[in-house]
């Protein structure tokens, strides 16, 4: 069946439906990941958005449940070149196909994906439809287009109730903003017992069970729009409790202790970001997935300094912060893009938060 995707500023795409045939409206991002299409699928930060993979062919080793970020995919469409249908892979259990309709994602496949993504690189993220539906009013539709904005997503993706990793460890409080599961088992993985808990638990009831440290989760979605949250991480600060925060966790402890973000024009999406440490000058290959980033440049100097920089445009990746057992990334360091990755951002948690006890 054809299908469409229009943009707001009136380009068309046209190529077949793939997954769940229904309309969606959503804003269109692109990664630039070779591999791990399930764990951009699974990952809740990208609520409210539909996903266009920028290599050409996807689905190829199909499914492994195993590798699932969380239980479901979160993307309200996904946008391919070629949709491969008939997987090669010992540990595959599905097609890539059977798994958007089954969780009823729509998409659309066999357009020229890097046009797509020149025009998002050039115009900057805008938002899109997708449709199966040949008599499309452009006059009707752009109009609803510019209207589209995705709200309350954190809210949407967080778990409904805490849940525990038991490990004979370190006690460690983890925000679920939107977390990928591998960051709750890197913590295990280290022993630490890590309770997950929703996004909207005050910061008393985390400080009631004595954590040894928090970690803020990466989450979906404008951190400015998490109001009730920064304010319950105010008062995290105010502890001397030691804090580790990725991706949304960074922004919105930015937020908290008065620094200020702002949207980026197309966002870092992919597994090839280098990052600098700014403390030993050594670069990482990092997995990203954010589409705001903290400014600097209004940064109180006695709150934090910049810890990590982005080597490519200079953007900020992390901050250290004055006085205080806590430090904040843009990237993901769980997950696993170069032979020497950033994981050893979990044991520089784990050394803060026993050097505290």
């Amino acid at each position: 069946m054809k299908a469409f995707l229009i943009l707001e500023d009136g380009n068309v795409f046209t190529g077949t439906s793939i997954g769940a045939q229904k309309e969606v409206i959503s804003e269109i991002v692109f990664n630039t990941s070779m591999t791990g299409y399930l764990e951009v699928l699974t990952d809740p930060s990208y609520a409210g958005q539909a996903v266009v993979m920028t290599y050409p062919l996807i689905g190829n080793y199909g499914i492994c449940n195993e590798d699932m970020e969380s239980l479901k995919p979160w993307p309200d469409a996904y946008i391919v070149r070629e949709l491969s249908r008939i997987p090669s892979n010992f540990r595959s259990e599905d097609s890539i196909q059977n798994f958007l309709e089954k969780y009823e994602i729509p998409g659309i496949a066999g357009i020229d994906t890097r046009a797509l993504t020149k025009i998002l690189r050039e115009k900057g993220t805008m938002n899109g439809m997708i449709t199966t539906n040949e008599d499309y009013d452009l006059n009707e539709i752009i109009p609803k287009l510019k209207e589209y904005i995705a709200v309350s997503v954190v809210e949407k993706v967080t778990c409904k109730e805490k849940r525990i990793l038991k490990g004979a460890g370190l006690n460690v409080a983890l925000m679920d903003f939107g977390a990928k599961d591998n960051i709750a088992q890197s913590l295990n993985r280290r022993g630490c017992n890590v309770t997950v808990y929703p996004a909207l638990t005050t910061a008393d009831e985390i400080m009631k069970s004595n954590p040894d440290g928090i970690m803020l989760s990466n989450g979906p979605g404008d951190p400015k729009e998490c109001k009730s949250i920064i304010n319950e991480i105010k008062k995290l600060y105010q502890s001397d409790i030691p804090i580790f925060a990725i991706c949304l966790g960074h922004q919105l402890m930015a937020l908290a202790t008065g620094a200020d973000t702002h949207k980026m024009k197309y966002g870092h999406r992919g597994g090839n970001h280098p990052v600098k440490d700014l403390e030993t000058n050594r670069v990482y290959i990092s997995s990203q997935n954010h589409g705001y980033v903290v400014d600097v440049e209004g940064l109180d100097s006695n709150i934090a300094v910049p810890a990590f920089v982005n080597v490519n445009d200079g953007t900020n990746e992390g901050l250290k912060y004055k006085n205080k057992n806590i430090f904040t990334v843009q990237f993901h360091p769980e997950a696993c893009p170069g032979p020497q990755d950033s994981g050893y951002l979990f044991d520089r948690f784990i050394e803060m938060m026993e050097g505290s006890k």
